[in-house]
């Protein structure tokens, strides 16, 4: 298996069901971890010099958080339901413990943190949710934690991509420091694919193909982006979702297109010929 795939399966005694460290990565600002938990299991941590984002993936949760209470959050039951999720951010130097209400799949995004925010909610209506693409590249956005939205290093998004459709497509980058055009973000994502028997197709590629993987994902993967271009497709018959965690040294969203398919982005221009 790649080394760009770190494998889903069934949850341990905690519940946990992955876990990426920026250690086990290899690189410098992005943790990931996704939980399944049964009815009345907890989760504890604290979030030491890390700044956390709790997604509410699917189920119904209460979570404490930076002296709050936030008592049975959560509204969808798969994150293929066409509704937006429940999301806590906690700062660094605090702490947090969720309780699941129901059978609770929930994702713990972390990232570099000094605790200059306090813990909040944050609900579906503060979510911007918009369609991205056209055609067999149309795809949902929610932008759960984006750069307008205070955070000290993370971004946080979750894209619905219908069966047959192409998304984080024309390819794109985002490894390099060279603002105002293009930011280095590490990024995750966590695969679900419905119906669960499916698969999605990644591929992870740079300029040079010094990296140069394409990748079949099974439901409950997760896909490492260290640098390089990361297209998703969707087979057909099957819709993908993917959460992304994304964080680097600035905390701004700032891509470089492949040049190669930078036509795309012209309707009614002219192939380009080799």
């Amino acid at each position: 298996m790649s080394k760009l795939i770190v494998a889903g399966g069934q949850p341990d005694e905690n519940g946990r069901l992955l876990s990426i460290t920026p250690e086990s990565a290899g690189w410098e600002h992005v943790g990931f971890e996704a939980y399944r938990l049964e009815p009345g299991q907890t989760i504890e941590q604290e979030t030491g010099d890390r700044e956390v984002c709790l997604v509410l993936l699917s189920g119904l949760a209460n979570v404490e958080a930076g002296g709050q209470s936030y008592e049975r959050i959560g509204r969808r039951m798969s994150v293929f339901e066409p509704l937006a999720p429940y999301a806590v951010y906690i700062p660094a130097h605090d702490r947090f413990r969720l309780e699941a209400v129901t059978l609770t799949e929930v994702a713990v995004c972390s990232a570099p943190g000094q605790g200059r925010l306090e813990a909040r909610l944050i609900p579906p209506e503060k979510i911007g949710v918009e369609q991205r693409g056209s055609g067999y590249t149309e795809r949902t956005v929610r932008n759960i934690l984006p750069e307008q939205e205070e955070a000290e290093s993370l971004l946080v998004v979750e894209v619905f991509t219908p069966a047959g459709h192409w998304s984080s497509y024309p390819p794109h980058k985002h490894d390099q420091l060279d603002l105002p055009h293009e930011s280095l973000l590490e990024e995750t994502y966590y695969h679900k694919v419905s119906p669960g028997q499916g698969f999605a197709l990644q591929r992870v590629y740079t300029d040079d193909l010094s990296l140069n993987e394409t990748l079949a994902v099974k439901s409950g993967d997760a896909v490492l982006v260290p640098r390089g271009y990361h297209p998703v497709s969707a087979p057909p018959g099957y819709d993908v979702y993917y959460l992304n965690v994304m964080a680097g040294p600035v905390r701004t969203w700032k891509f470089h297109n492949d040049p190669q398919h930078e036509w795309l982005m012209t309707p009614g221009q002219e192939v380009p010929k080799r």
